[in-house]
């Protein structure tokens, strides 16, 4: 057998063995013969080995051909949905201080889908080295038009070439991320030539280097050959990298003030549970004084399992204010509480609605749009509308002054109070109707499920979460006490 020896290794910042990948193909990578990305891998592999970063090091790989990173770096590897590196690039490099953030992504998910979250990203600065694999085309799933292909470039959807009238000029990402004033370093290299590659792999280790100080965006556009997807041999595809796309995404350094640039330092997050609490829900003397000890429940059946609440009404009735005082009034009383508003364009005349769940145990979903065990409503689109989601012995609160119940099941109740038609004559506006609502809520309560004293607690608690949803606007606190008291007297089970 003939002896060899081994001049020049795999990168140690390789896995040894590929064990991540299925089967029996531990060795070898799973990219097309002539593919860029197993040079790129080699490239970002040689720096994280010789740099000493391994332990600090994130590789993110979203959607695309090299969506199977991790399958290779000896580093952290988070795989994302397509376009989201830079969301959870920027949570990684904000959450660890020393973390060096790689997104590697390609022109379909970075220039398309990707484009708004990474062009925010760059205008904010955070530190992540952004590798930008351009090949010019959709390579994972079929050689569609990708944002990067060239005019007259035929594609599975061009078939007849890329029309600058029909389909746009590609994008020149490199260009527009050097007119923005964070980025640190921006370069565009090519894997054409040898030399072409050892530019690349300067100004990737770079990149990472400038990362490493924690100095910013850094930017590195790779012009990548495809030859499967742009289906040529690797004499053709190297002609269509150097003599083609260079005339359209011209090589060289757009920009490089690492050397000017100071480390980026953003506020330490806050991971203390009491004192995001604290700053969510500043502590005064009155907010203190309404709540209750961490292990307080209330004695009636009805709080033992989870209720769902649907608010809805017309924009300007004060739907999600409603709805924001009754979570309150859970949150001050121990239970989980979620809170999910949704409402149209318009600020005042638009359709809005809030689902309101609350549970002593975990909430799987804050949607309530079925089995509501409750349903408020403010206005008669949204009674009808809403109506077929109550349960079957679900509750029924509404406003009488302009609305009628339609049948109801056997085994709903409803309770309805002249509540805009009360707000306008004792408070002098319509405004303050679903305080009253709020008032029928707590008469509907009594009168059904709660012992004397959750009673008494319920209408306390009612007050403390008026008083604190309005702290900052202290002069509609009374009329709204009012409103909730006069609802109470005036509600009527239907």
């Amino acid at each position: 057998m003939k002896e060899f020896r081994v001049i020049k290794d795999r990168p140690a910042g390789f896995f040894p063995e590929f064990d991540k990948r299925p089967a029996t193909l531990r060795h070898n990578m799973h990219y097309c013969p002539g593919c860029g990305h197993g040079i790129l891998h080699k490239i970002v592999a040689e720096a994280i080995s010789d740099f000493g970063i391994k332990d600090r090091t994130t590789f993110i790989s979203p959607v695309g051909c090299a969506v199977f990173g991790y399958y290779y770096m000896d580093c952290f590897g988070i795989s994302t949905p397509h376009g989201r590196a830079p969301a959870v690039a920027t949570g990684l490099a904000r959450a660890h201080k020393d973390s060096v953030v790689i997104s590697y992504q390609g022109d379909g998910d970075l220039a398309a889908i990707g484009f708004n979250e990474f062009i925010h990203s760059v205008n904010r600065g955070e530190n992540i080295c952004y590798i930008f694999v351009n090949n010019a085309i959709y390579g994972m799933t079929g050689g569609q038009l990708a944002p990067t292909t060239l005019p007259g470039q035929k594609t599975t959807t061009t078939p007849r070439g890329r029309d600058p009238v029909e389909d746009g000029l590609p994008f020149h990402i490199a260009e527009i991320v050097a007119t923005q004033a964070n980025p640190v370093y921006v370069e565009r290299v090519a894997l054409g030539a040898p030399k072409e590659v050892m530019k690349a792999r300067l100004a990737i280790r770079k990149a990472i280097q400038n990362t490493m100080a924690r100095k910013g965006i850094s930017f590195v556009e790779v012009l990548s050959p495809c030859p499967v997807g742009l289906k040529k041999d690797a004499a053709g595809i190297t002609d269509f990298i150097q003599n083609q796309m260079t005339k359209i995404f011209p090589l060289g350094k757009f920009k490089d003030v690492s050397a000017q640039r100071e480390p980026v330092e953003h506020p330490v997050p806050i991971y203390d549970c009491e004192k995001v609490e604290e700053i969510l829900f500043p502590k005064d003397a009155e907010s203190e004084a309404n709540k209750v000890r961490a292990d307080f429940r209330n004695r009636s059946e009805i709080f033992d399992k989870e209720r769902r609440i649907k608010v809805a009404g017309s924009g300007g009735q004060g739907v999600l204010s409603l709805a924001y005082i009754i979570a309150h009034m859970g949150r001050l009383r121990n239970f989980n509480i979620t809170y999910l508003p949704t409402y149209g364009p318009e600020m005042r005349g638009g359709t809005a609605d809030c689902s309101v769940v609350a549970s002593r145990k975990e909430i799987a979903s804050p949607v309530v749009d079925r089995d509501a065990n409750m349903l408020i409503a403010l206005n008669q689109p949204s009674l009808d509308k809403y109506l077929p989601q109550l349960k079957p012995t679900g509750i029924i609160i509404y406003d009488t002054s302009s609305m009628s119940l339609p049948p109801i099941g056997k085994a709903q109740v409803a309770y309805g109070v002249p509540a805009a038609t009360t707000a306008t004559e004792k408070l002098g506006s319509p405004r303050y109707g679903n305080a009253l609502i709020l008032g029928a809520f707590a008469k509907m309560m009594d009168d059904l499920f709660l012992t004397a004293e959750d009673a008494t607690d319920f209408d306390a608690v009612v007050e403390a979460a008026i008083r604190e949803c309005f702290a900052e606007k202290p002069k509609i606190i009374p009329p709204n006490l009012e409103g909730f008291r006069l609802g109470k007297e005036l509600a009527k089970r239907a």
